[in-house]
């Protein structure tokens, strides 16, 4: 039976980018998101779900239990991004965030990683942000929700390291996804998609007996 990888936001830029890089290499893939795909792949299999609503979250880790009695990786890749600053973004926003980038996040892997401590194996992989180490002016409740991502992340990584279950935070800077719709900036100032997915591919062939602990990748001219 082929190994199963699990990822949120699956249907497009990052997500999808992983998704498809672990099908190509023979895994059974689940992956959701709030919109169905606009090319539905034959082998990944998909679950509508607004992850920013916990019965969501829970509904959407009932749906990969009836898939697979094992989960082998879990990418916590769902998130968006509101540009404003704290003092004078709408009311509501860090809500709307912390519910979709962090409790996400938290909800799933609960709800899941009790299959890998009873397998003891597996492998978490939680997509953060450059905004979890760097705040920016504009960044207002995306980085306050990034931030508590890398702390959830490192929290788990300590926890969970009796269980033979390693965990990797991935921090990625400016991206080309539907984040970046509309800017007047050339392409070439963004990483791929493609990228990312390629390194997190390359952290988990890793042999079990390493685990890159952080990634921290960035355009080869700098943040934007």
């Amino acid at each position: 039976m082929n190994p199963t990888i699990v990822v949120t936001g699956g249907t497009k830029g990052i997500g999808k980018a992983i998704a498809d890089k672990f099908a190509h290499n023979n895994f059974s893939v689940i992956v959701c998101a709030r919109n169905p795909p606009q090319k539905p792949a034959e082998n990944i299999t998909y679950f509508q779900a607004d992850l920013s609503k916990k019965e969501e979250v829970l509904a959407f880790a009932d749906f990969v239990k009836a898939q697979t009695s094992k989960v082998d990786v879990l990418v916590n890749n769902t998130g968006f991004f509101l540009p404003g600053q704290v003092h004078d973004e709408p009311e509501g926003t860090l809500e709307a965030m912390i519910n979709t980038n962090l409790y996400s996040a938290y909800h799933l892997t609960r709800a899941l990683v009790g299959g890998m401590i009873q397998e003891k194996s597996g492998h978490i992989f939680t997509i953060c942000s450059t905004a979890s180490i760097t705040a920016y002016t504009n960044g207002g409740s995306y980085c306050i929700s990034k931030f508590a991502l890398l702390g959830m992340s490192k929290v788990l990584r300590e926890e969970l390291k009796p269980h033979n279950i390693r965990v990797t935070s991935v921090l990625p800077g400016a991206t080309m996804t539907d984040s970046w719709a509309g800017v007047e900036i050339p392409a070439e100032r963004f990483m791929k998609s493609e990228d990312v997915a390629e390194v997190i591919w390359a952290t988990f062939i890793l042999s079990k007996n390493t685990v890159i602990e952080e990634i921290l990748l960035r355009p080869q001219l700098g943040d934007l």
